[in-house]
């Protein structure tokens, strides 16, 4: 057992997934224990699933335990989703939990858990009213969200590196 707090990283199937692995050192360099939820489809290749496991100690959890199995987490004091997608983000405003990690983020609103959104969403998909919707009601849930690729100073056309860190930082500054 730790005294540290307990922080839940969602993961999403999304390219950035890949780099899931920084979000996670930046979270435990803060001082926070770490578990990761991922999204069946991101479980097929999105991110390197062993390389989690040994960085956090712990299994990475994408099915729901069968009744009587114990609880492989704690209960979290924050939640971090990173890379959240547009099927994600809307089926969670919508409450269908229809997977572990929907589940997870529709339990963690319910008990005013703080919770960091970073979206990796298309901006043709950003427009879309079911989204914008969706952003707006997880909003008015006390849900935060930050645009991950939003840097000081940088220029139009530029790539820009996705900002892992944004999360933890919504859940300092809250």
């Amino acid at each position: 057992m730790t005294d540290k707090p307990f922080l839940y990283v969602v993961v999403c199937a999304a390219g950035v997934a890949a780099d899931v692995s920084k979000l996670i050192t930046a979270a435990q360099e803060r001082h926070w224990e770490v578990g990761v939820i991922a999204t069946p489809t991101a479980m097929n290749g999105f991110f390197d699933a062993a390389g989690v496991e040994t960085q956090t100690g712990r299994p990475i959890r994408s099915a729901w335990r069968r009744p009587g199995d114990p609880r492989p987490f704690p209960a979290p004091d924050a939640v971090v989703v990173a890379p959240a997608t547009f099927n994600t983000v809307n089926k969670w405003a919508a409450g269908i939990a229809d997977t572990l990690a929907v589940g997870t983020l529709c339990e963690a609103a319910g008990l005013g858990v703080p919770i960091a959104v970073l979206p990796c969403v298309a901006d043709a998909l950003a427009v879309h009213p079911a989204y914008r919707d969706a952003v707006a009601r997880l909003r008015g849930m006390g849900v935060r969200f930050a645009d991950p690729y939003a840097v000081e100073g940088g220029r139009d056309g530029e790539r820009r590196e996705f900002g892992w860190e944004r999360g933890l930082d919504l859940l300092r500054n809250g």
